[in-house]
């Protein structure tokens, strides 16, 4: 049994990591507030640009542009979110594995060297240079300063790839923020633009909505339906408008915009991950440091009861002999 030195000194020790912990707590909690807001701030424009996308795909049957063209693949660049520091719990780890599940996918199918990987962060920049994958660039500071024309610039050097042939297919692969409780891992298609996937996607993040579907406003554009406004009320967007010059000059703009905007909503959807997994740890450590102080001083108290008891004995021992 260990003596009651050895006690009070583990007790100061375990005082000390709960007050670092309960204090990185705070501090992840008020970092994922402004991420929230961050990311509130940026839903109208995304709600809108896909309210106009969504549009324009019932006015017209299959648009077509150099982005959304499907073609085989051959080479694939995947860009890949983690934080620049760790102390999260299995954020970054999920991120790498899921990083290397499709590395060795894609190398088991096209060969190797057919894969490039664009980190951002510093876990999984490091992580993959170790593993010697084919790394380009090194953007750890946009996790800490989430800034979105650095996201235009990777979009658009990753678009001109693809345009030239270098790269025919890019994924992102991050956290999607549902909830600070909830943090989905997911692995998204960027380039060529999937627009059934990523137009039918749900809101995850409470986001109240009232566009429809494109299956049903393919529905309505087929029966032709025209929905009654009333006086006051503002005409959702239909069919019935001009688009100039045409429709594939019109998409060959927003496509682009909707590629900036996936990847700075992945960005803020990962930065806030990272902080809402680093606040649940830091309540997780600071839970057990708690339980441990209550078993430490539980096993303090009985040893120093102990050894009152034994000098009452002693000195009870000692009278009588006298």
């Amino acid at each position: 049994m260990p003596s009651l030195k050895e006690i009070k000194g583990r007790i100061a020790s375990v005082n000390s990591t709960r007050k670092i912990t309960s204090a990185m707590k705070m501090v992840a909690s008020s970092k994922l507030h402004h991420a929230q807001v961050a990311i509130q701030n940026m839903l109208p424009y995304e709600t809108m640009l896909e309210h106009i996308l969504k549009s324009f795909l019932a006015a017209e049957a299959e648009p077509q542009t150099i982005f959304d063209q499907e073609r085989p693949v051959k080479r694939v660049a995947l860009v890949v979110f983690s934080s620049n520091s760790s102390l999260c719990g299995g954020f970054n780890a999920n991120v790498i594995k899921l990083m290397q599940r499709t590395v060795n996918a894609y190398t088991d199918e096209l060969g190797e060297g057919s894969v490039e990987v664009y980190p951002i962060g510093r876990k999984v920049y490091e992580k993959a240079r170790k593993l010697g994958y084919d790394v380009h660039g090194e953007r750890n500071a946009l996790i800490d300063h989430p800034h979105v024309q650095e996201c235009i610039d990777l979009a658009m050097e990753l678009g001109t790839k693809f345009a030239e042939g270098q790269i025919d297919r890019v994924e992102i692969l991050y956290h999607h923020f549902k909830s600070a409780g909830s943090q989905v891992l997911t692995n998204k298609q960027f380039l060529p633009v999937d627009l059934e996937a990523e137009l039918g996607r749900d809101h995850e993040r409470d986001l109240t909505t009232n566009v429809v579907t494109k299956k049903a406003q393919d529905y309505l554009k087929k029966n032709r339906r025209k929905k009654v406004v009333k006086e006051g009320e503002t005409a959702p967007l239909n069919d019935n408008f001009i688009v100039e010059p045409d429709m594939n000059t019109v998409l060959s703009l927003l496509l682009p915009k909707m590629a900036h905007l996936m990847l700075y909503t992945a960005l803020l959807d990962s930065v806030a991950s990272e902080h809402a997994a680093r606040m649940v740890a830091m309540q997780t450590a600071t839970d057990n440091a708690d339980e441990l102080l209550r078993e430490l001083n539980l096993q303090y108290n009985k040893g120093r009861q102990a050894a009152i008891t034994n000098e009452l004995l002693d000195i009870v021992g000692g009278s009588t002999n006298a």
